[in-house]
């Protein structure tokens, strides 16, 4: 017996020797060799420049959205939006998951209690030694015990699933922080086209107005005979033109709306917005001379490396798992074939106590291609977080590209509207005194509206791409 127990605590002694043993490997990072610039990045029009720290972008939606209107309805969509709230549920069973892992190195204990009685057959031999000793044809077996497993982690793999169900907790904790971002600014989004709507609205209103005092004034002139009908008619359908704008503009802010209070996590409904929208939108500013090398800390560029490093550790798990398992299972209890002895103790006691080791043989095949398959899996997860940065990278770039142009755009679409707003003018005057045609009023006419509507295309095009910039720098989550 004691050279039992000797080998028993020798096996228990090797295998905690051996349980700091690993045959996965450390996770490091893959140089990514990340450009010092991007590409046709310069300087945006800037009001209030904005100071980067250390470590990347990190400007709260509030700062940054300075329309009060706005920020009640990001509140609303980060409290109420169902995409967030589903994410926020997975972080939940994330969280669940590692603190599970957590408690690998710990033995597991179950208790079994149960008792029975056996009819034995008279022919047999237990039956005739029970009807001999017990008087009876039957024999009860009482039991009750208590049986710990413990297996010793001797290749770490307790360590690598605490660090794959942390890093998934991680990853998914970034890709709540972007996901939120992106909530933030496409509801910024849907936002600034109602307003731009608005505007268009506006301009369709004092076109129909225009036209209005155009056409009253043509009429006046057919019908003291000094234009044909040809005139009026061209007159009417120009009206007809600014007039169509409005109910199609309508329509627009009315599925605007809807989609953004859907946004919001509510029934459709109208949106208020504030009437200073546009002056407070064009104070969006962002800097355009950001290390491109701080995208590495992006939300989904983050999350990106922690899906590579969960990877790491189901690798080197399904290493470990052709390697063999040293498990430890002691019991102890309580047995009797009599209720009224059955914790009669030490009488009843009963121990046990077994050391196995358990090494996969005719599965081995099964097992080495089931590494190889992680590999793979791992190598994927590591081209995916280096085109994760790649995306970041041309994200940025595409929104400062956008940014740059638009300011000139801009520009010249307002320099146009001041030789539009002239030749409109003009036109009036000319067409009074006779020294214009009523084409060349209707043409004036026309011409200035396109631009109207061009120059608010262009506007919103603006807030896009600024808030584009802003979610692609990484923008600023409030949790």
């Amino acid at each position: 017996m004691r050279t039992f127990n000797r080998y028993i605590i020798t096996g228990l002694v090797l295998a905690l020797s051996l349980s700091a043993c690993r045959v996965g490997k450390e996770y490091s990072r893959a140089d990514l060799n990340l450009p010092d610039k991007y590409r046709q990045s310069g300087e945006l029009p800037v009001a209030q420049p904005i100071a980067l720290t250390a470590d990347s972008v990190k400007l709260s939606w509030r700062a940054f959205f300075r329309d009060t209107t706005l920020a009640a309805l990001i509140d609303k969509a980060l409290i109420h939006n169902n995409d967030i709230a589903v994410a926020m549920m997975n972080m939940q069973q994330l969280d669940l998951t590692y603190r599970q892992a957590k408690l690998g190195l710990l033995p597991t204990a179950d208790l079994s209690v149960g008792a029975n009685r056996t009819w034995l057959s008279t022919n047999s031999l237990n039956g005739s030694l029970s009807d001999q000793f017990l008087g009876t044809s039957y024999m009860d077996d009482y039991s009750a015990t208590i049986r710990l497993s413990w297996e010793a982690d001797i290749w770490g793999k307790t360590r690598m699933q605490r660090e794959g169900a942390l890093a998934n907790y991680f990853a998914q904790k970034e890709n709540l922080s972007a996901l939120r971002t992106r909530i933030a600014v496409q509801v910024a989004q849907a936002y600034y086209n109602l307003v731009t709507l608005d505007e268009q609205l506006k301009i369709a209103r004092r076109n129909v107005e225009l036209g209005d005092s155009t056409l009253s004034m043509i009429r006046l002139q057919y019908e003291s005979a000094q234009v044909n009908s040809l005139a009026l008619e061209q007159a009417v359908a120009q009206k007809k033109t600014a007039e169509l704008l409005i109910p199609a503009a309508l329509q627009d802010i009315a599925v605007q709306e809807n989609a953004l209070s859907i946004l919001c996590g509510s029934y459709p409904d109208s949106v208020q917005r504030s009437g200073a929208a546009l002056a407070l939108a064009s104070g969006m500013t962002l800097p355009g001379d950001v290390p491109a090398r701080l995208l590495s800390r992006r939300p989904d560029v983050k999350a990106a490396e922690y899906a590579v490093i969960a990877a790491n550790s189901q690798t080197g798990l399904a290493k470990a798992a052709m390697y063999p398992a040293i498990s430890l299972t002691p019991s102890i209890g309580a047995n009797s074939f009599k209720f009224n002895t059955w914790f009669d103790l030490p009488g009843s006691m009963v121990k046990a106590v077994a050391v196995n080791i358990a090494q996969p043989l005719f599965q081995k095949k099964q097992l080495k291609t089931a590494h190889e398959i992680a590999q793979i899996e791992q190598q994927k997860a590591a081209v995916q977080f280096r085109q994760s940065v790649l995306t970041a990278v041309g994200e940025v770039s595409d929104a400062l590209a956008k940014s740059e142009h638009v300011a000139t755009r801009l520009r010249l679409v307002g320099e146009k509207k001041e030789s539009l707003t002239k030749a409109n003018q003009d036109a009036l005057v000319l067409y009074r005194s006779g020294m214009a045609t009523y084409l060349e009023v209707i043409t004036a006419q026309n011409n200035a509206l396109q631009n109207d509507l061009e120059a608010i295309n262009i506007r919103r095009e603006q807030f896009n791409a600024v808030t584009d910039l802003y979610r692609a720098l990484g923008g600023g989550d409030e949790q």
